[in-house]
């Protein structure tokens, strides 16, 4: 990592200091400000760390400009197109593409874990049958612990792997259950002879008394999902990961601190209030003039899934799932007048000026929602389906964080704005 310095002077004082900047392989250089306090005495103050660099990564690399977007170099076009879900995961994981061998064991090893306790298969019982699917996921995320503390030692790279393994094994199990459960359905324990996502698919949708037949285009357009989902920088779930993971915490307590974080509907929920939104439009009629309140300063309402904070370019991610979406609705045949809204909707916001000037393009949340509907996936379960996916980068995010030297807990400053010192005054005087 190649090195210069800046010089930061307080016109208060006249003190100036040296700080190194730091140029990493690809993105903008950083001012390493950790002496700042102890040489100047001051903190630096950047809200919703929009402009900070909270730590060093080796894992996942954006360029919002130019709408890149890379898994440990390799563009997400390429391993979209090439590759799927669990070779992904153990990119991310082990840090390269694995083997021809490698990769049937690690997907052996996946397999093989799927199962969970049968003692949290009880634990779900203590839900209210009403409950988001989102809300048992964090709560049985988090009793992994209790259930398997052989492998809660992170000072150990075994301890750690074996938890991620079952972490990315478990999760589709665990989610399907939350949709079961609230159903009131009997849980389906999942098959050692499907693949990832035909076997959440059948989990999801299936039933003991007869075979459930695996649509492929379903199977392959969720296992596409998990792919664009897998990882994203350090956005606000992958920092409650490490900032949880900071404290040594143990990898299931971080992971179910990120699935609560995701839940927020500014992170998770934009998918489904992409459906949300449709809903409202209600027809296709309608929607020049929800475009038109869209472009009204003065009208709260905005079109979702179109933009995104990072990428001022069109959504890398958006434009690989788009022909998962097309493919998916032309294969299933569905009526649903949903759809005909969003193909008109996005059709005229990929011509208006308006959205084009301001890019303004479809996200992946768009198109991911509009394919989760159409393969039966409930509007509740959308963001639970981001957990699957993102679950592989909140651990391959700890594990890199665990491992580095010198690991300190996350501590943020503030700038404090209340009262100055004042004296107490007893109850009877005031």
């Amino acid at each position: 990592m190649a090195k210069d310095t800046v010089t930061i002077t307080d016109n208060a004082t006249g003190k100036s200091i040296e700080v190194p900047v730091l140029r990493g392989t690809h993105g903008p250089p950083v001012f390493d400000v950790g002496t700042v306090y102890k040489e100047l005495g001051m903190f630096t103050f950047d809200p919703g760390f929009t402009s900070t660099g909270s730590c060093e990564s080796t894992i996942t690399f954006i360029d919002g400009e130019e709408g890149i977007l890379l898994y440990r170099g390799y563009p997400i076009e390429q391993l979209a197109e090439q590759s799927h879900f669990l070779e992904v995961c153990y990119l991310l994981w082990y840090g390269r593409l694995p083997s021809a061998q490698e990769l049937s064991d690690f997907e052996t090893i996946i397999t093989h874990h799927t199962m969970v306790h049968e003692g949290l298969r009880d634990f779900y019982a203590g839900f209210h049958r009403g409950a988001h699917p989102m809300a048992i996921m964090v709560g049985v995320v988090g009793a992994l612990s209790a259930f398997y503390h052989d492998s809660l030692d992170i000072h150990d790279h075994r301890s750690r792997e074996i938890s991620a393994h079952r972490l990315i094994a478990k999760m589709p199990t665990i989610a399907a259950w939350a949709y079961r459960y609230s159903r009131g359905e009997p849980f389906m324990y999942p098959s050692n002879k499907l693949g990832y996502a035909e076997n959440f698919l059948r989990m999801m949708f299936g039933f003991p008394t007869e075979e459930y037949e695996i649509n492929p285009v379903a199977a392959k357009a969720l296992d596409l999902i998990f792919l664009l989902h897998a990882d994203h920088e350090q956005n606000a779930s992958t920092s409650t990961v490490r900032l949880a993971g900071s404290s040594q915490a143990n990898p299931f307590a971080c992971i179910s601190a990120g699935v609560g974080t995701l839940w927020g509907p500014a992170h998770g929920g934009a998918n489904e209030a992409v459906i949300e939104m449709l809903e409202e439009i209600e027809d296709a009629r309608n929607i020049s003039k929800f475009v038109a309140k869209a472009k009204d300063p003065n009208d709260p309402f905005r079109l979702m899934g179109f933009g995104h904070r990072v990428y001022k370019h069109y959504d890398p991610r958006a434009k690989i799932i788009r022909k998962s979406c097309y493919d998916v609705l032309d294969a299933l045949k569905l009526d649903d007048p949903l759809f005909d809204i969003a193909l008109k909707l996005e059709e005229i916001a990929l011509k208006d000026e308006y959205f084009v000037e301001r890019k303004l393009y479809p996200n992946v949340d768009f198109y991911s929602g509009i394919i989760q509907r159409a393969i039966g996936i409930p509007t509740n379960m959308f963001t639970v389906i981001f957990t699957i996916g993102r679950t592989i980068g909140w651990i391959s995010q700890w594990n890199e964080m665990i491992g580095e030297k010198g690991l300190k807990i996350g501590r943020p400053r503030q700038l404090y704005t209340g009262e100055a010192t004042r004296d107490y005054v007893r109850i009877d005087r005031r």
